[in-house]
């Protein structure tokens, strides 16, 4: 395993996280494992040296932090680094169980240390950014949070560039905590982050953790493929990105190539382009599988030159901004 410092924070992580949205309730999505395949996971991902792990309160209905949760317990929890996120409205009956209030945020962090049996969160990360509630409340809160020693650190995910500097600049001129990592959609066939956010997290030291590294699935397998997965025949969202519009099923067959010629698979040739990427310091890689988590390990090890990544990104063309509004 090889581990890199996250942003400016000095907290060593794996170059890979592992994503827990697939642990929890198979009855909140069908490609979701059950606890007993979720620790399994968890246990391999260990054993191959990751320490980084992502969940959200949202992920089946925080059955995800649950399993987490119990699957570290009987490690030391200071060698491992955990984050956890809230925004999404957890009860139907409960407008504020969701949003970046100050009493959402506070109730919805509690209820996440609860159920991932933990004291303290490493990394407390926003969702989405809320529109409705002003982000110097926000702010407000998570340092509040940071005080009290129930996060070390927070984190923000995906939204536009001018909102995340608003929110960077509104810290430093109150004198709070600021979000530290950006969780946002970056894959070969999603690059739109390369225009403003990522230059902006570069700028300011913020550490990068990409969501859908593998375009949900969709840079692991040909094209013509995709459909015959359970991911593919069940999941909704899936086709709500822009992965194949424009220049994407030329890149995925470019990436169904240079595997075949590297001997290698299409998911480890979609992760070490990541690898390979100054301002990525770890993608989270969500799996069903402990080979396929083992792949992902492997392709750390993959040597990418720079006319195999500019071969690879030459027929990307700008798409529709994708993953949040």
């Amino acid at each position: 395993m090889e581990y890199t410092t996250l942003g400016s924070t000095g907290v060593e992580v794996s170059r890979i996280c592992l994503g827990c949205m697939s642990f929890g309730d198979p009855d909140w999505r069908e490609w979701v494992l059950g606890e007993e395949e979720g620790r399994e996971l968890v246990e391999r991902a260990v054993d191959l040296g990751v320490n980084f792990f992502d969940t959200a309160n949202m992920y089946s209905d925080g059955e995800s932090e649950r399993v987490l949760g119990e699957a570290l317990a009987g490690y030391d929890r200071d060698e491992f680094v955990v984050a956890t996120k809230g925004y999404f409205q957890m009860d139907e009956g409960n407008p504020n169980s969701g949003g970046l209030s100050r009493k959402a945020i506070e109730q919805e962090l509690d209820n996440s240390l609860d159920r991932l049996g933990m004291d303290t969160v490493d990394l407390y990360q926003i969702h989405r950014y809320d529109h409705d509630t002003p982000i110097e409340e926000t702010l407000r809160a998570l340092d509040d949070a940071v005080r009290r020693g129930k996060t070390r650190y927070v984190g923000a995910s995906s939204m536009w560039a001018h909102e995340f500097a608003d929110a960077l600049h509104a810290s430093e001129r109150l004198g709070l905590e600021r979000f530290v990592t950006m969780q946002n959609h970056y894959n070969l066939v999603y690059r739109e982050e390369e225009r403003e956010m990522l230059p902006l997290c570069e700028k300011e030291g913020v550490g990068v953790m990409p969501w859908s590294p593998l375009a949900r699935g969709y840079l692991a397998r040909p094209d013509d493929d995709i459909d015959a997965t359970l991911r593919g025949q069940t999941e909704e969202h899936m086709y709500e990105h822009p992965y194949r519009e424009k220049g994407g099923r030329s890149i995925n067959a470019r990436v169904e190539e240079l595997a075949a010629e590297k001997g290698v698979k299409m998911a480890q040739i979609a992760l070490a382009w990541l690898f390979h990427k100054d301002w990525v310091d770890a993608p989270i890689v969500g799996t069903t599988s402990v080979e396929h988590l083992e792949d992902a390990v492997e392709a750390l090890d993959i040597d990418l030159s720079d006319s195999d990544v500019e071969w690879l990104e030459e027929p990307y063309e700008p798409v529709p901004v994708s993953g949040h509004e």
